[in-house]
């Protein structure tokens, strides 16, 4: 391993280091522009308290639930005006489900009450819920002609009838917004058999007769707690965050790592309140319009992760003619799952929601799309177990590398065969004609045909698969609670010891815990480490033994980095560095250092008998700097 073999690690270690906390997109400001929505938003802010003091001392009578009206009821009914038929009213619940996803309705906002998905539980055992009672809501602003603001959320709905099947299946629940007159509006829930996926519309009857002349859009307001459902926040937070498309656009983000807000006034295509395994999206099938987002860090005692906040504007037709539509995933971030809902779909009318699978930038997620995750499905088809899965994957990958591999350590192998003549030029040449020293160095590496890249070179071209496998584990839920010898989550970290007290800087960069199978990838990579050195012959030079050091270094620096990671990449990374070391013994037993040596002899003696041979682009561009070097401390001398 010569001098820029060992660069190439540093730099892979730099980079890794570098990309473990640096995926951000770069975030642009734009210009909010809604003063409808800003109005409306003053006016349903001023009736507030009203109806909160309304509500509150609102009462049933008898057995027929006749509501009886005292001064504060009737400002209530003042206060929403059209609405006032559905201002009083008792919460009631409904229920709607498929084999994967069991919501519960509320006909209090004619929203969704709980999400809870039946195929996944949270990291002690219970059952997994996205969002319950309080924790998330959902409502439309509704402005009247004689200007009265009201929230659907504040509203009561009533049940059209039962649930029921229409002829594909589907479950379907019909949720109506009466008014004083005969307008109204349905909330029209449609869940498909087996899938996540749920269609959201609103009809509109008659509501131009109580809303405003001109009226086209429906301000919303989202917004939702997300729940810590793994064993490791620090790691959940880092991959929680929302997520939103642009129509026919790219997909951005907010911050995973602190509060955020942005204000958006091109159209939206969608919105994701996204943790690390599970997302809840609202997608327009049209559009959204004045769309502003807020992520807030909760407190780590909370239980909850992140608060989301959206506010956007949508098409509304009062008259009912074009019904408002939606559909709402509530689910896995799978990326078989998530690619699924483009199925048919061309260029700008694709969702991409599989980009909330953070799989790596530019080269790193071609890797992951189409080599990786491809790979992955075919060992799922026939293997249940995620740890043989995960070996037999990084056997496949050493063994496509293996070339790399194979020419890397034949590069250090000349580098070593030539140690005692490039001793002698070092020992002919003083260290104060570096310059000198250098070209004697390239001559003879040219003359016997060896590059200082080679070594380097193979090493730099396995950074796709590396980086890619670094973004692929965290971001699978397929290893999601599945168990591999002592690790009872391949998705998160495997402690073998762990502890309550605070330790001023091993708890903030190292965690309260040890993973094993993190420590043994490290001893494995120290291992490694240690035989490339003892098989490495470099000439001495200054900084060399620095260099040697910050080898060493590196595999310590991973430990503090991979301890909280799933513990399916580290193992990944053990299993890749035990292989890497059968195939340097392997590579080294087949080589004859004394047959290799004569070759390249033999190789400079051609190359000495025909002195134009062509020089690589690299010598000649080398050669060139140096000449330049040594005019320049001619002319400074």
């Amino acid at each position: 391993m010569d001098k820029n073999t060992i660069i190439g690690f540093v730099l892979i270690a730099l980079i890794l280091i570098g990309f473990s906390v640096m995926n951000k997109p770069s975030e642009e400001e734009i210009r909010y522009q809604d003063s409808i929505a800003l109005v409306q938003k003053q006016k349903y802010e001023q009736e507030v308290k009203a109806r909160e003091a309304a509500e509150a001392a609102t009462v049933a009578n008898n057995t027929d639930s006749t509501v009886v009206l005292d001064s504060d009821s009737a400002r209530l009914a003042d206060a929403t005006g059209d609405f006032s038929a559905a201002a009083f009213g008792e919460e009631k619940f409904y229920t709607i489900e498929n084999e994967v996803l069991k919501l519960t309705l509320s006909n209090k906002g004619g929203r969704i009450y709980s999400a809870q998905l039946k195929n996944y539980r949270t990291h002690d055992s219970l059952p997994l819920v996205l969002f319950d009672a309080e924790e998330s809501k959902m409502g439309f602003i509704l402005t009247t002609n004689n200007n009265r603001v009201v929230n659907t959320s504040d509203l009561y709905f009533e049940p059209v009838s039962e649930v029921q099947k229409d002829s594909a299946g589907n479950q379907v629940f019909t949720m109506r917004l009466k008014t004083a007159v005969n307008a109204y509006m349905d909330f029209v829930y449609t869940l498909r058999a087996d899938d996540y996926m749920l269609g959201f519309d609103i009809k509109a009857n008659a509501m131009n007769t109580v809303m405003p002349a001109g009226t086209n859009v429906l301000d919303m307001q989202w917004s939702s707690k997300i729940r810590q459902q793994e064993k490791g926040r620090t790691f959940e937070e880092r991959y929680s965050n929302i997520h939103y498309k642009f129509v026919a656009d790219d997909v951005e983000k907010l911050s995973e790592s602190k509060d955020d807000e942005k204000k958006v006034s091109n159209r939206v295509k969608w919105i994701a309140f996204k943790d690390q395994f599970f997302s809840s999206i609202f997608i327009a099938r049209d559009a959204f319009t004045a769309t502003s987002l807020k992520s807030k860090v909760e407190d780590k005692e909370s239980g909850y992760l992140k608060s989301y906040d959206a506010e956007m504007a949508v098409g509304f037709d009062p008259t009912g003619k074009n019904p408002t539509g939606f559909d709402i995933y509530l689910g896995p971030n799978q990326y078989k799952i998530l690619s699924s809902y483009d199925k048919g779909l061309k260029g700008d009318d694709r969702l991409l929601l599989r980009e909330l699978v953070p799989l790596g930038w530019g080269i790193f997620g071609w890797v992951n799309r189409f080599a990786i995750i491809p790979m992955f499905n075919l060992f799922s088809r026939f293997i249940s177990n995620f740890g043989i899965i995960i070996l037999l994957m990084t056997v496949v990958i050493k063994l496509v590398l293996y070339p790399l591999t194979y020419k890397s350590y034949m590069s250090s192998a000349k580098m070593r065969v030539l140690k005692p003549e490039i001793d002698e030029i070092h020992a002919r040449i003083p260290a104060e004609k570096a310059a000198e020293r250098q070209k004697a160095t390239m001559e003879l590496y040219n003359k016997v045909g060896v590059s200082p890249m080679s070594g380097c070179l193979p090493t730099l071209l396995q950074m796709p698969i590396l980086f890619a496998m670094f973004s692929f584990f965290p971001a699978s839920i397929e290893l999601r609670q599945e168990s591999f010898l002592w690790a009872d989550d391949l998705s998160a970290y495997d402690a073998i010891v762990s502890w309550n007290t605070y330790i001023p800087l091993v708890t903030t960069y190292f965690g309260n815990h040890i993973s094993l199978f993190t420590l043994l990838m490290t001893i494995a990579t120290l291992v490694s480490t240690k035989l490339n050195m003892a098989n490495t012959a470099t000439p001495d030079q200054p900084g060399a033994g620095m260099m040697k050091w910050m080898m060493y270094l590196m595999p310590i620096m991973f430990m503090f980095i991979f301890n909280s990671y799933a513990s399916g990449l580290s193992y990944y990374y053990f299993v890749s560095t035990l292989i890497s070391i059968a195939q340097t013994y392997a590579i080294r037993a087949s080589i004859d250092e004394k047959k290799l040596l004569a070759q390249l002899h033999a190789k400079r003696k051609t190359n000495e008998k025909n002195p134009a041979k062509k020089k690589s682009g690299f010598m000649e561009r080398l050669e060139k700097m140096q000449r330049e070097q040594e005019k320049a401390l001619r002319n400074k001398k």
